[in-house]
């Protein structure tokens, strides 16, 4: 028997396409989700479920941004080749994303017991939830939103890149909301912070995503859970990455932190019920 049906996944698909690019924490969303499924969260099948289907939103954001990806990525490869190339701001942003997708990784691998254990768990989901909406708030308040993408930096990118662990760590916080608010108050607009948060994002799920494949399939989820989940979260993900670039470029991040409070407080009242362990 499958740990996941193939019904549970096309949910968990959704959950995960809606979620994954939004301020709103997927990890959060998927377990909160899973939990009313009666799906145990701190399984290791589960959580490795959870990063694989991963892999299908991160699939739309290569499918939407395909253009930008390839201009980045060609101008990083003139780059090796030419020593001149090496000036234009693709190409250091090519490096900068890479460098700055080091500390999640060293961080998710030693503190991979930690993240599948204790922290694994809907407690932590409720408080990060809150937690992260103050920060958002706050940080959507401080900044002057008067810098674009091309005026981003290696700090910049360093900064907000390295502000992805504590999404790792406390699931909930959300890594979008993580990284869009480290760019606010770095003084970039919302839509440079949302288009920054993207593409930091490829390279640390594409490889939890890789890197958890075996150990989901070797925990007992099935292939068909699997391939549907990924499917369903690449069709989701692809409309919520084009809604959300157009609503934050005329709106503020205040609808997700007041969502956030109220999910969040919602699932302390689920939990102290006991509906929810």
């Amino acid at each position: 028997m499958s740990a996941i049906s193939v019904g549970q996944a096309v949910i968990l698909g959704a959950v995960e396409g809606v979620t994954e690019f939004l301020p709103v924490s997927s990890t959060g969303h998927l377990k909160i989700t899973e939990g009313l499924m009666n799906i145990p969260v701190d399984d290791n099948a589960v959580v490795g479920f959870s990063a694989v289907i991963q892999v299908g939103a991160i699939a739309a954001v290569f499918v939407y941004f395909f253009k930008d990806i390839v201009r980045i990525v060609s101008a990083w490869g003139r780059g090796l080749r030419n020593r001149e190339e090496r000036y234009h701001h693709d190409y250091k942003f090519a490096w900068w994303v890479i460098y700055a997708t080091i500390p999640i990784v060293v961080v998710g691998l030693a503190a991979k017991p930690l993240i599948e254990g204790p922290l694994a768990s809907l407690w932590v989901v409720a408080a990060s939830l809150i937690v992260g909406s103050g920060v958002m708030w706050a940080a959507d308040q401080m900044g002057r939103h008067k810098r674009g993408e091309d005026d981003t930096s290696f700090k910049d990118a360093m900064l907000v890149g390295s502000s992805q662990i504590l999404a790792l760590l406390f699931p909930g916080f959300s890594r979008s909301g993580a990284t869009m608010s480290t760019a606010l108050i770095l003084d970039l607009d919302r839509v440079a912070a949302t288009r920054l948060s993207f593409f930091l994002g490829i390279p640390a799920l594409t490889g939890a995503g890789l890197y958890e494949l075996k150990d989901a399939l070797g925990a007992g989820v099935g292939v068909a859970p699997l391939a549907v989940g990924t499917v369903v979260s690449f069709v989701v993900a692809y409309g919520s990455i084009a809604w959300l670039l157009k609503f934050v470029a005329k709106h503020s991040f205040n609808a997700f932190v007041i969502y956030r409070i109220v999910v969040g407080l919602a699932l302390f009242g689920l939990l102290g019920a006991g509906v929810l362990n």
